[in-house]
């Protein structure tokens, strides 16, 4: 349990236990727990959107955007803004790329990241035909699931990062939470399956473009890909 109070703190700014990231055995194993905390997140959302339901669609998706990143406290905004930032910046030189990104600084690629992701998961919640419940649990567990699933096949470049850690996660545990997570998703049928192609097609696309510009991922594009995954799985159940 210490690995998903160790998810639960780092992926979230829901209460856990003092010093549940501490544990460095706790953080390996919190890998494992990725989607879980996805699905709870998820589910919380879903529980807002659901209590919003006679509220205006707009004002309704506007909130639940702005709930979605209280909860996780934008830490997979702020990757993606550093991803942007030197991915523009460091002009395909995999140094340049990493310097860049260790700067606390946003320019105006991470700014212009942010409001787009941020715009299109409001848009896409505005735009669901059906109630939005099964789309923004979807969303969430897939972006997390694929977190578990980049940093079991992927090097991890950063020697010292956050992400440092999870490199050696259990590697069983993990594989069964991720068949889990897909289980899960074949349950909604086409609307599951549909986010679960989605999601794996952002996940090979830009595991190979950090393959290419880094030879592997650090923390900063692990978040930029849960933001994409997140984002461009409520687009495609929107438009379906």
């Amino acid at each position: 349990m210490n690995g998903l109070w160790a998810a639960i703190a780092f992926l979230t700014r829901l209460p856990a236990p003092a010093g549940a990231c501490d544990d460095a055995r706790a953080r390996t194993a919190s890998l494992a727990w990725y989607p879980l905390v996805g699905l709870l997140i998820g589910l919380l959302l879903a529980v807002l959107a659901w209590l919003l339901r006679d509220t205006a669609r707009v004002l309704s998706a506007a909130v639940v955007v702005a709930a979605w990143v209280a909860l996780t406290g934008a830490l997979h905004l702020d990757g993606l803004a550093d991803s942007a930032d030197a991915w523009i910046g460091g002009l395909g030189d995999r140094e340049k790329t990493l310097d860049i990104m260790k700067d606390p600084r946003c320019g105006p690629a991470g700014v212009v990241a942010l409001v787009l992701v941020l715009l299109l998961k409001f848009a896409a919640l505005a735009s669901l035909r059906a109630a939005p419940w099964s789309a923004l649990v979807l969303a969430p567990l897939l972006a997390r699931a694929a977190l578990t699933a980049l940093f079991l096949t992927t090097p991890y470049v950063r020697s010292g990062g956050l992400g440092s850690a999870l490199a050696a996660a259990p590697r069983n545990a993990c594989a069964v939470a991720l068949a889990v997570t897909a289980g899960f998703c074949l349950l909604g049928r086409w609307h599951g399956l549909l986010a679960l192609l989605a999601a794996a097609i952002v996940f090979a696309v830009w595991r190979q473009a950090c393959l290419r510009r880094l030879g592997g991922v650090t923390g900063d594009t692990a978040g930029a890909m849960a933001e994409m995954i997140e984002a461009v799985v409520l687009i495609v159940l929107a438009v379906r």
